[in-house]
């Protein structure tokens, strides 16, 4: 790709590259192909190190001295915030959903054992605007406080943390020259739009530079963004643009993202988000019992029910090499009702 990361903040927090790793063969002959993105590293691994690296990379510029983010009772992206803090010497506060519980469990327990402040609500797992409000408020005072706080939304997903899924993209491309392949598909979980517009980013620079790349599917868990918000075509052209700023010849490419490039399956989600699905369940123990992939109930579980679903209508035809990008999400399956076969 014509772009460059070099003139950007970034923090070393992630392992990369992370493996790409042969999978089954799916219903309809499908090659399943697994981008292990649960082996970021950091704090357990999932797909937010790749964010965090840009989002922490901006905050150390701005002289932070604490983060402040938001996210479900059982977010995997705080637990990461979490390691990252540790990791950089930060003070990190998470404003979570829900109460505090007896017993913290899941990613609240290696939340609290990296060291974060953790800040419970009350709020609903799907009342983000709730938790943002909160997040406003603490920020407020730890700014009066003198700690200089970076306050990161939901998911990571601006177009700072979206940067770490441009790049994620071109890994992906050398990867498959390297395996000799040309997927038809990408198929991911979407929850919060950062990932998606990122990897639309980096395929619209990929387009744009003459390579032949794959289709972006994402598979939607949450409200928001099954109806569309967060604006992913917006979010991935803001991405572009950070990407072009020193380099002006490329300004003029033809290489934006346009809202028929964002593709969203909605039918995945089931009541809400962070309420597990059958489908979702039966995906977790699918992955688990055919290549030891362990998948949760909000996100993973069901993004890979929705690949399972595409593969068994006959979206893709015999053959087709198709890349599912495991985000993570493994230590939710040891909090309460965390795993089909031991709640409800």
């Amino acid at each position: 790709m014509h772009c460059v990361f070099e003139h950007l903040e970034r923090a070393s927090l992630a392992t990369l590259p992370t493996a790409l790793e042969a999978g089954p063969v799916l219903e309809g002959g499908v090659r399943l192909w697994i981008k292990r993105d649960d082996l970021t590293g950091l704090g357990g691994g999932g797909n937010k190190a790749r964010k965090l690296e840009f989002l922490c990379g901006e905050a150390l510029a701005r002289g932070a001295k604490a983060l402040v983010t938001v996210g479900a009772a059982q977010s995997n992206h705080c637990r990461m915030t979490a390691a990252a803090g540790a990791k950089l010497g930060i003070e990190v506060h998470l404003v979570l959903a829900g109460d505090k519980p007896e017993r913290a469990s899941g990613n609240q327990l290696l939340s609290t054992l990296f060291g974060a402040q953790l800040h419970f609500t009350g709020a609903g797992e799907s009342h983000w605007g709730e938790l943002e409000i909160a997040s406003e408020a603490l920020t407020e005072q730890l700014a009066a406080d003198g700690l200089a706080p970076y306050a990161i939304p939901v998911g990571g997903s601006t177009a700072v943390g979206a940067l770490g899924y441009a790049l994620a993209f071109g890994e992906l491309l050398e990867q498959f020259e390297q395996a000799n392949i040309s997927p038809t598909a990408l198929v991911f979980t979407s929850s919060s739009g950062g990932t998606h517009a990122g990897l639309l980013a980096g395929r619209a620079l990929a387009m744009a530079a003459g390579q032949v790349v794959p289709e972006v599917v994402a598979i939607g868990v949450a409200k928001g963004v099954n109806g569309g918000l967060p604006d992913v075509a917006e979010m991935a052209n803001e991405v572009v643009g950070l990407l072009r700023a020193t380099d002006p010849e490329g300004q003029g490419s033809k290489d934006g993202v346009s809202a028929a490039d964002v593709e969203v399956d909605t039918r995945w989600i089931g009541d809400d988000y962070a309420v597990p699905t059958i489908e979702g369940d039966a995906a977790i123990s699918w992955a688990a019992r055919r290549g030891g992939w362990l998948l949760d109930r909000t996100y993973s579980g069901k993004g890979m029910s929705g690949m399972l679903g595409l593969a068994s209508e006959g979206r893709f035809t015999e053959g087709d090499d198709v890349v599912f990008v495991h985000t993570g999400g493994w230590p939710a399956l040891f909090s309460p009702h965390g795993t089909p076969l031991a709640s409800d």
